[in-house]
């Protein structure tokens, strides 16, 4: 599933190509995805300016010209495909596929303009497409969902009162979008693994000082893994078509078995699972 650092490359990438465009025409193939699309969404969409592309946490979010909204989620294997108009080729910049033609079978939603098309594929449907209507409503969407690593208020007294008698585990909370919003299982992993944290910690028994280590590496990791375009676990690939490199930069994540990389340690990654979540950690340095 891709996290916030993938989901920011593909707003950059769709900030160059769409932003401050008209939507001409909207084709939907398949309402069937994690929510039904409503029969007037391509109404509703047709002949909207995109004023501004944003992101926050997972979403990415079509700003229109009138106030309205709509939110993009990517869900499990959601992709974004850009395609210029009449490319027998097919090719496309901004997709998780590491061949640029792009895979017909599962195109779900096309959104097209005057000289490009935008489309949404995704094998596993659990992704949506949902029409907002003004910023209220928006505020009113995200309300349930706590705030980005980036975000002024995850901060020492945010994490302090929030772990405050919690007896569940430290890596459960990090890929809680209530508690923050963007990190997931593979950011989770490595973030612990350079605040010198146990995955099993519980929340309650943290110090300020592994507080403070937790909000300094969650901030530290994203915008590297952003810098380094993304995380190609299987088949993603940025704005370019390159797969990003993060993993490249990898500490434990799918590194079970292996010597720990941490300088005079001496132990051995090892992989566990919480919440049913791989989850991976040194023995000895993450004690």
């Amino acid at each position: 599933m891709p996290e916030l650092p993938e989901v920011e490359i593909v707003k950059q990438s769709l900030v160059k190509k769409i932003q401050q465009k008209k939507i001409k025409k909207v084709i939907i193939t398949n309402r069937n995805l994690r929510f039904k699309i409503p029969l007037k969404f391509e109404e509703l969409l047709q002949n909207k300016i995109i004023k501004k592309v944003t992101r926050f946490s997972k979403y990415l979010i079509l700003n229109f010209s009138d106030g309205s909204f709509c939110l993009i989620h990517l869900g499990m294997s959601g992709t974004i495909h850009l395609i210029k108009k009449n490319n027998l080729n097919k090719f496309t910049n901004a997709s998780f596929y590491n061949s640029p033609n792009l895979p017909k079978k599962h195109n779900h939603v096309e959104i097209q303009f005057q000289d490009l098309k935008v489309i949404y594929n995704d094998p596993r449907r659990f992704g949506f497409f949902k029409f907002i209507g003004n910023k209220n409503e928006l505020i009113k969407r995200f309300s349930h969902l706590g705030p980005e690593p980036f975000f002024k208020n995850f901060n020492l007294n945010y994490l302090l009162k929030y772990f405050l008698n919690k007896k569940k585990n430290i890596k459960s909370f990090l890929i809680d979008q209530k508690f923050v919003s963007g990190i997931g299982n593979i950011y989770a992993s490595e973030i612990l693994f350079l605040c010198k944290i146990n995955p099993t910690t519980h929340a309650m028994k943290l110090s300020k000082e592994e507080c403070k280590r937790i909000i300094t590496f969650s901030k530290g990791v994203l915008n590297k893994a952003i810098k380094k375009g993304g995380s190609s676990i299987r088949d993603f690939t940025n704005t370019s078509g390159k797969s990003g490199n993060f993993q490249k930069e990898f500490k434990v994540y799918q590194r079970d078995n292996l010597n720990c990389p941490r300088k005079k340690c001496t132990g051995k990654i090892k992989k566990i699972f919480i919440s049913n979540r791989s989850t991976f950690f040194c023995k000895s340095c993450q004690k």
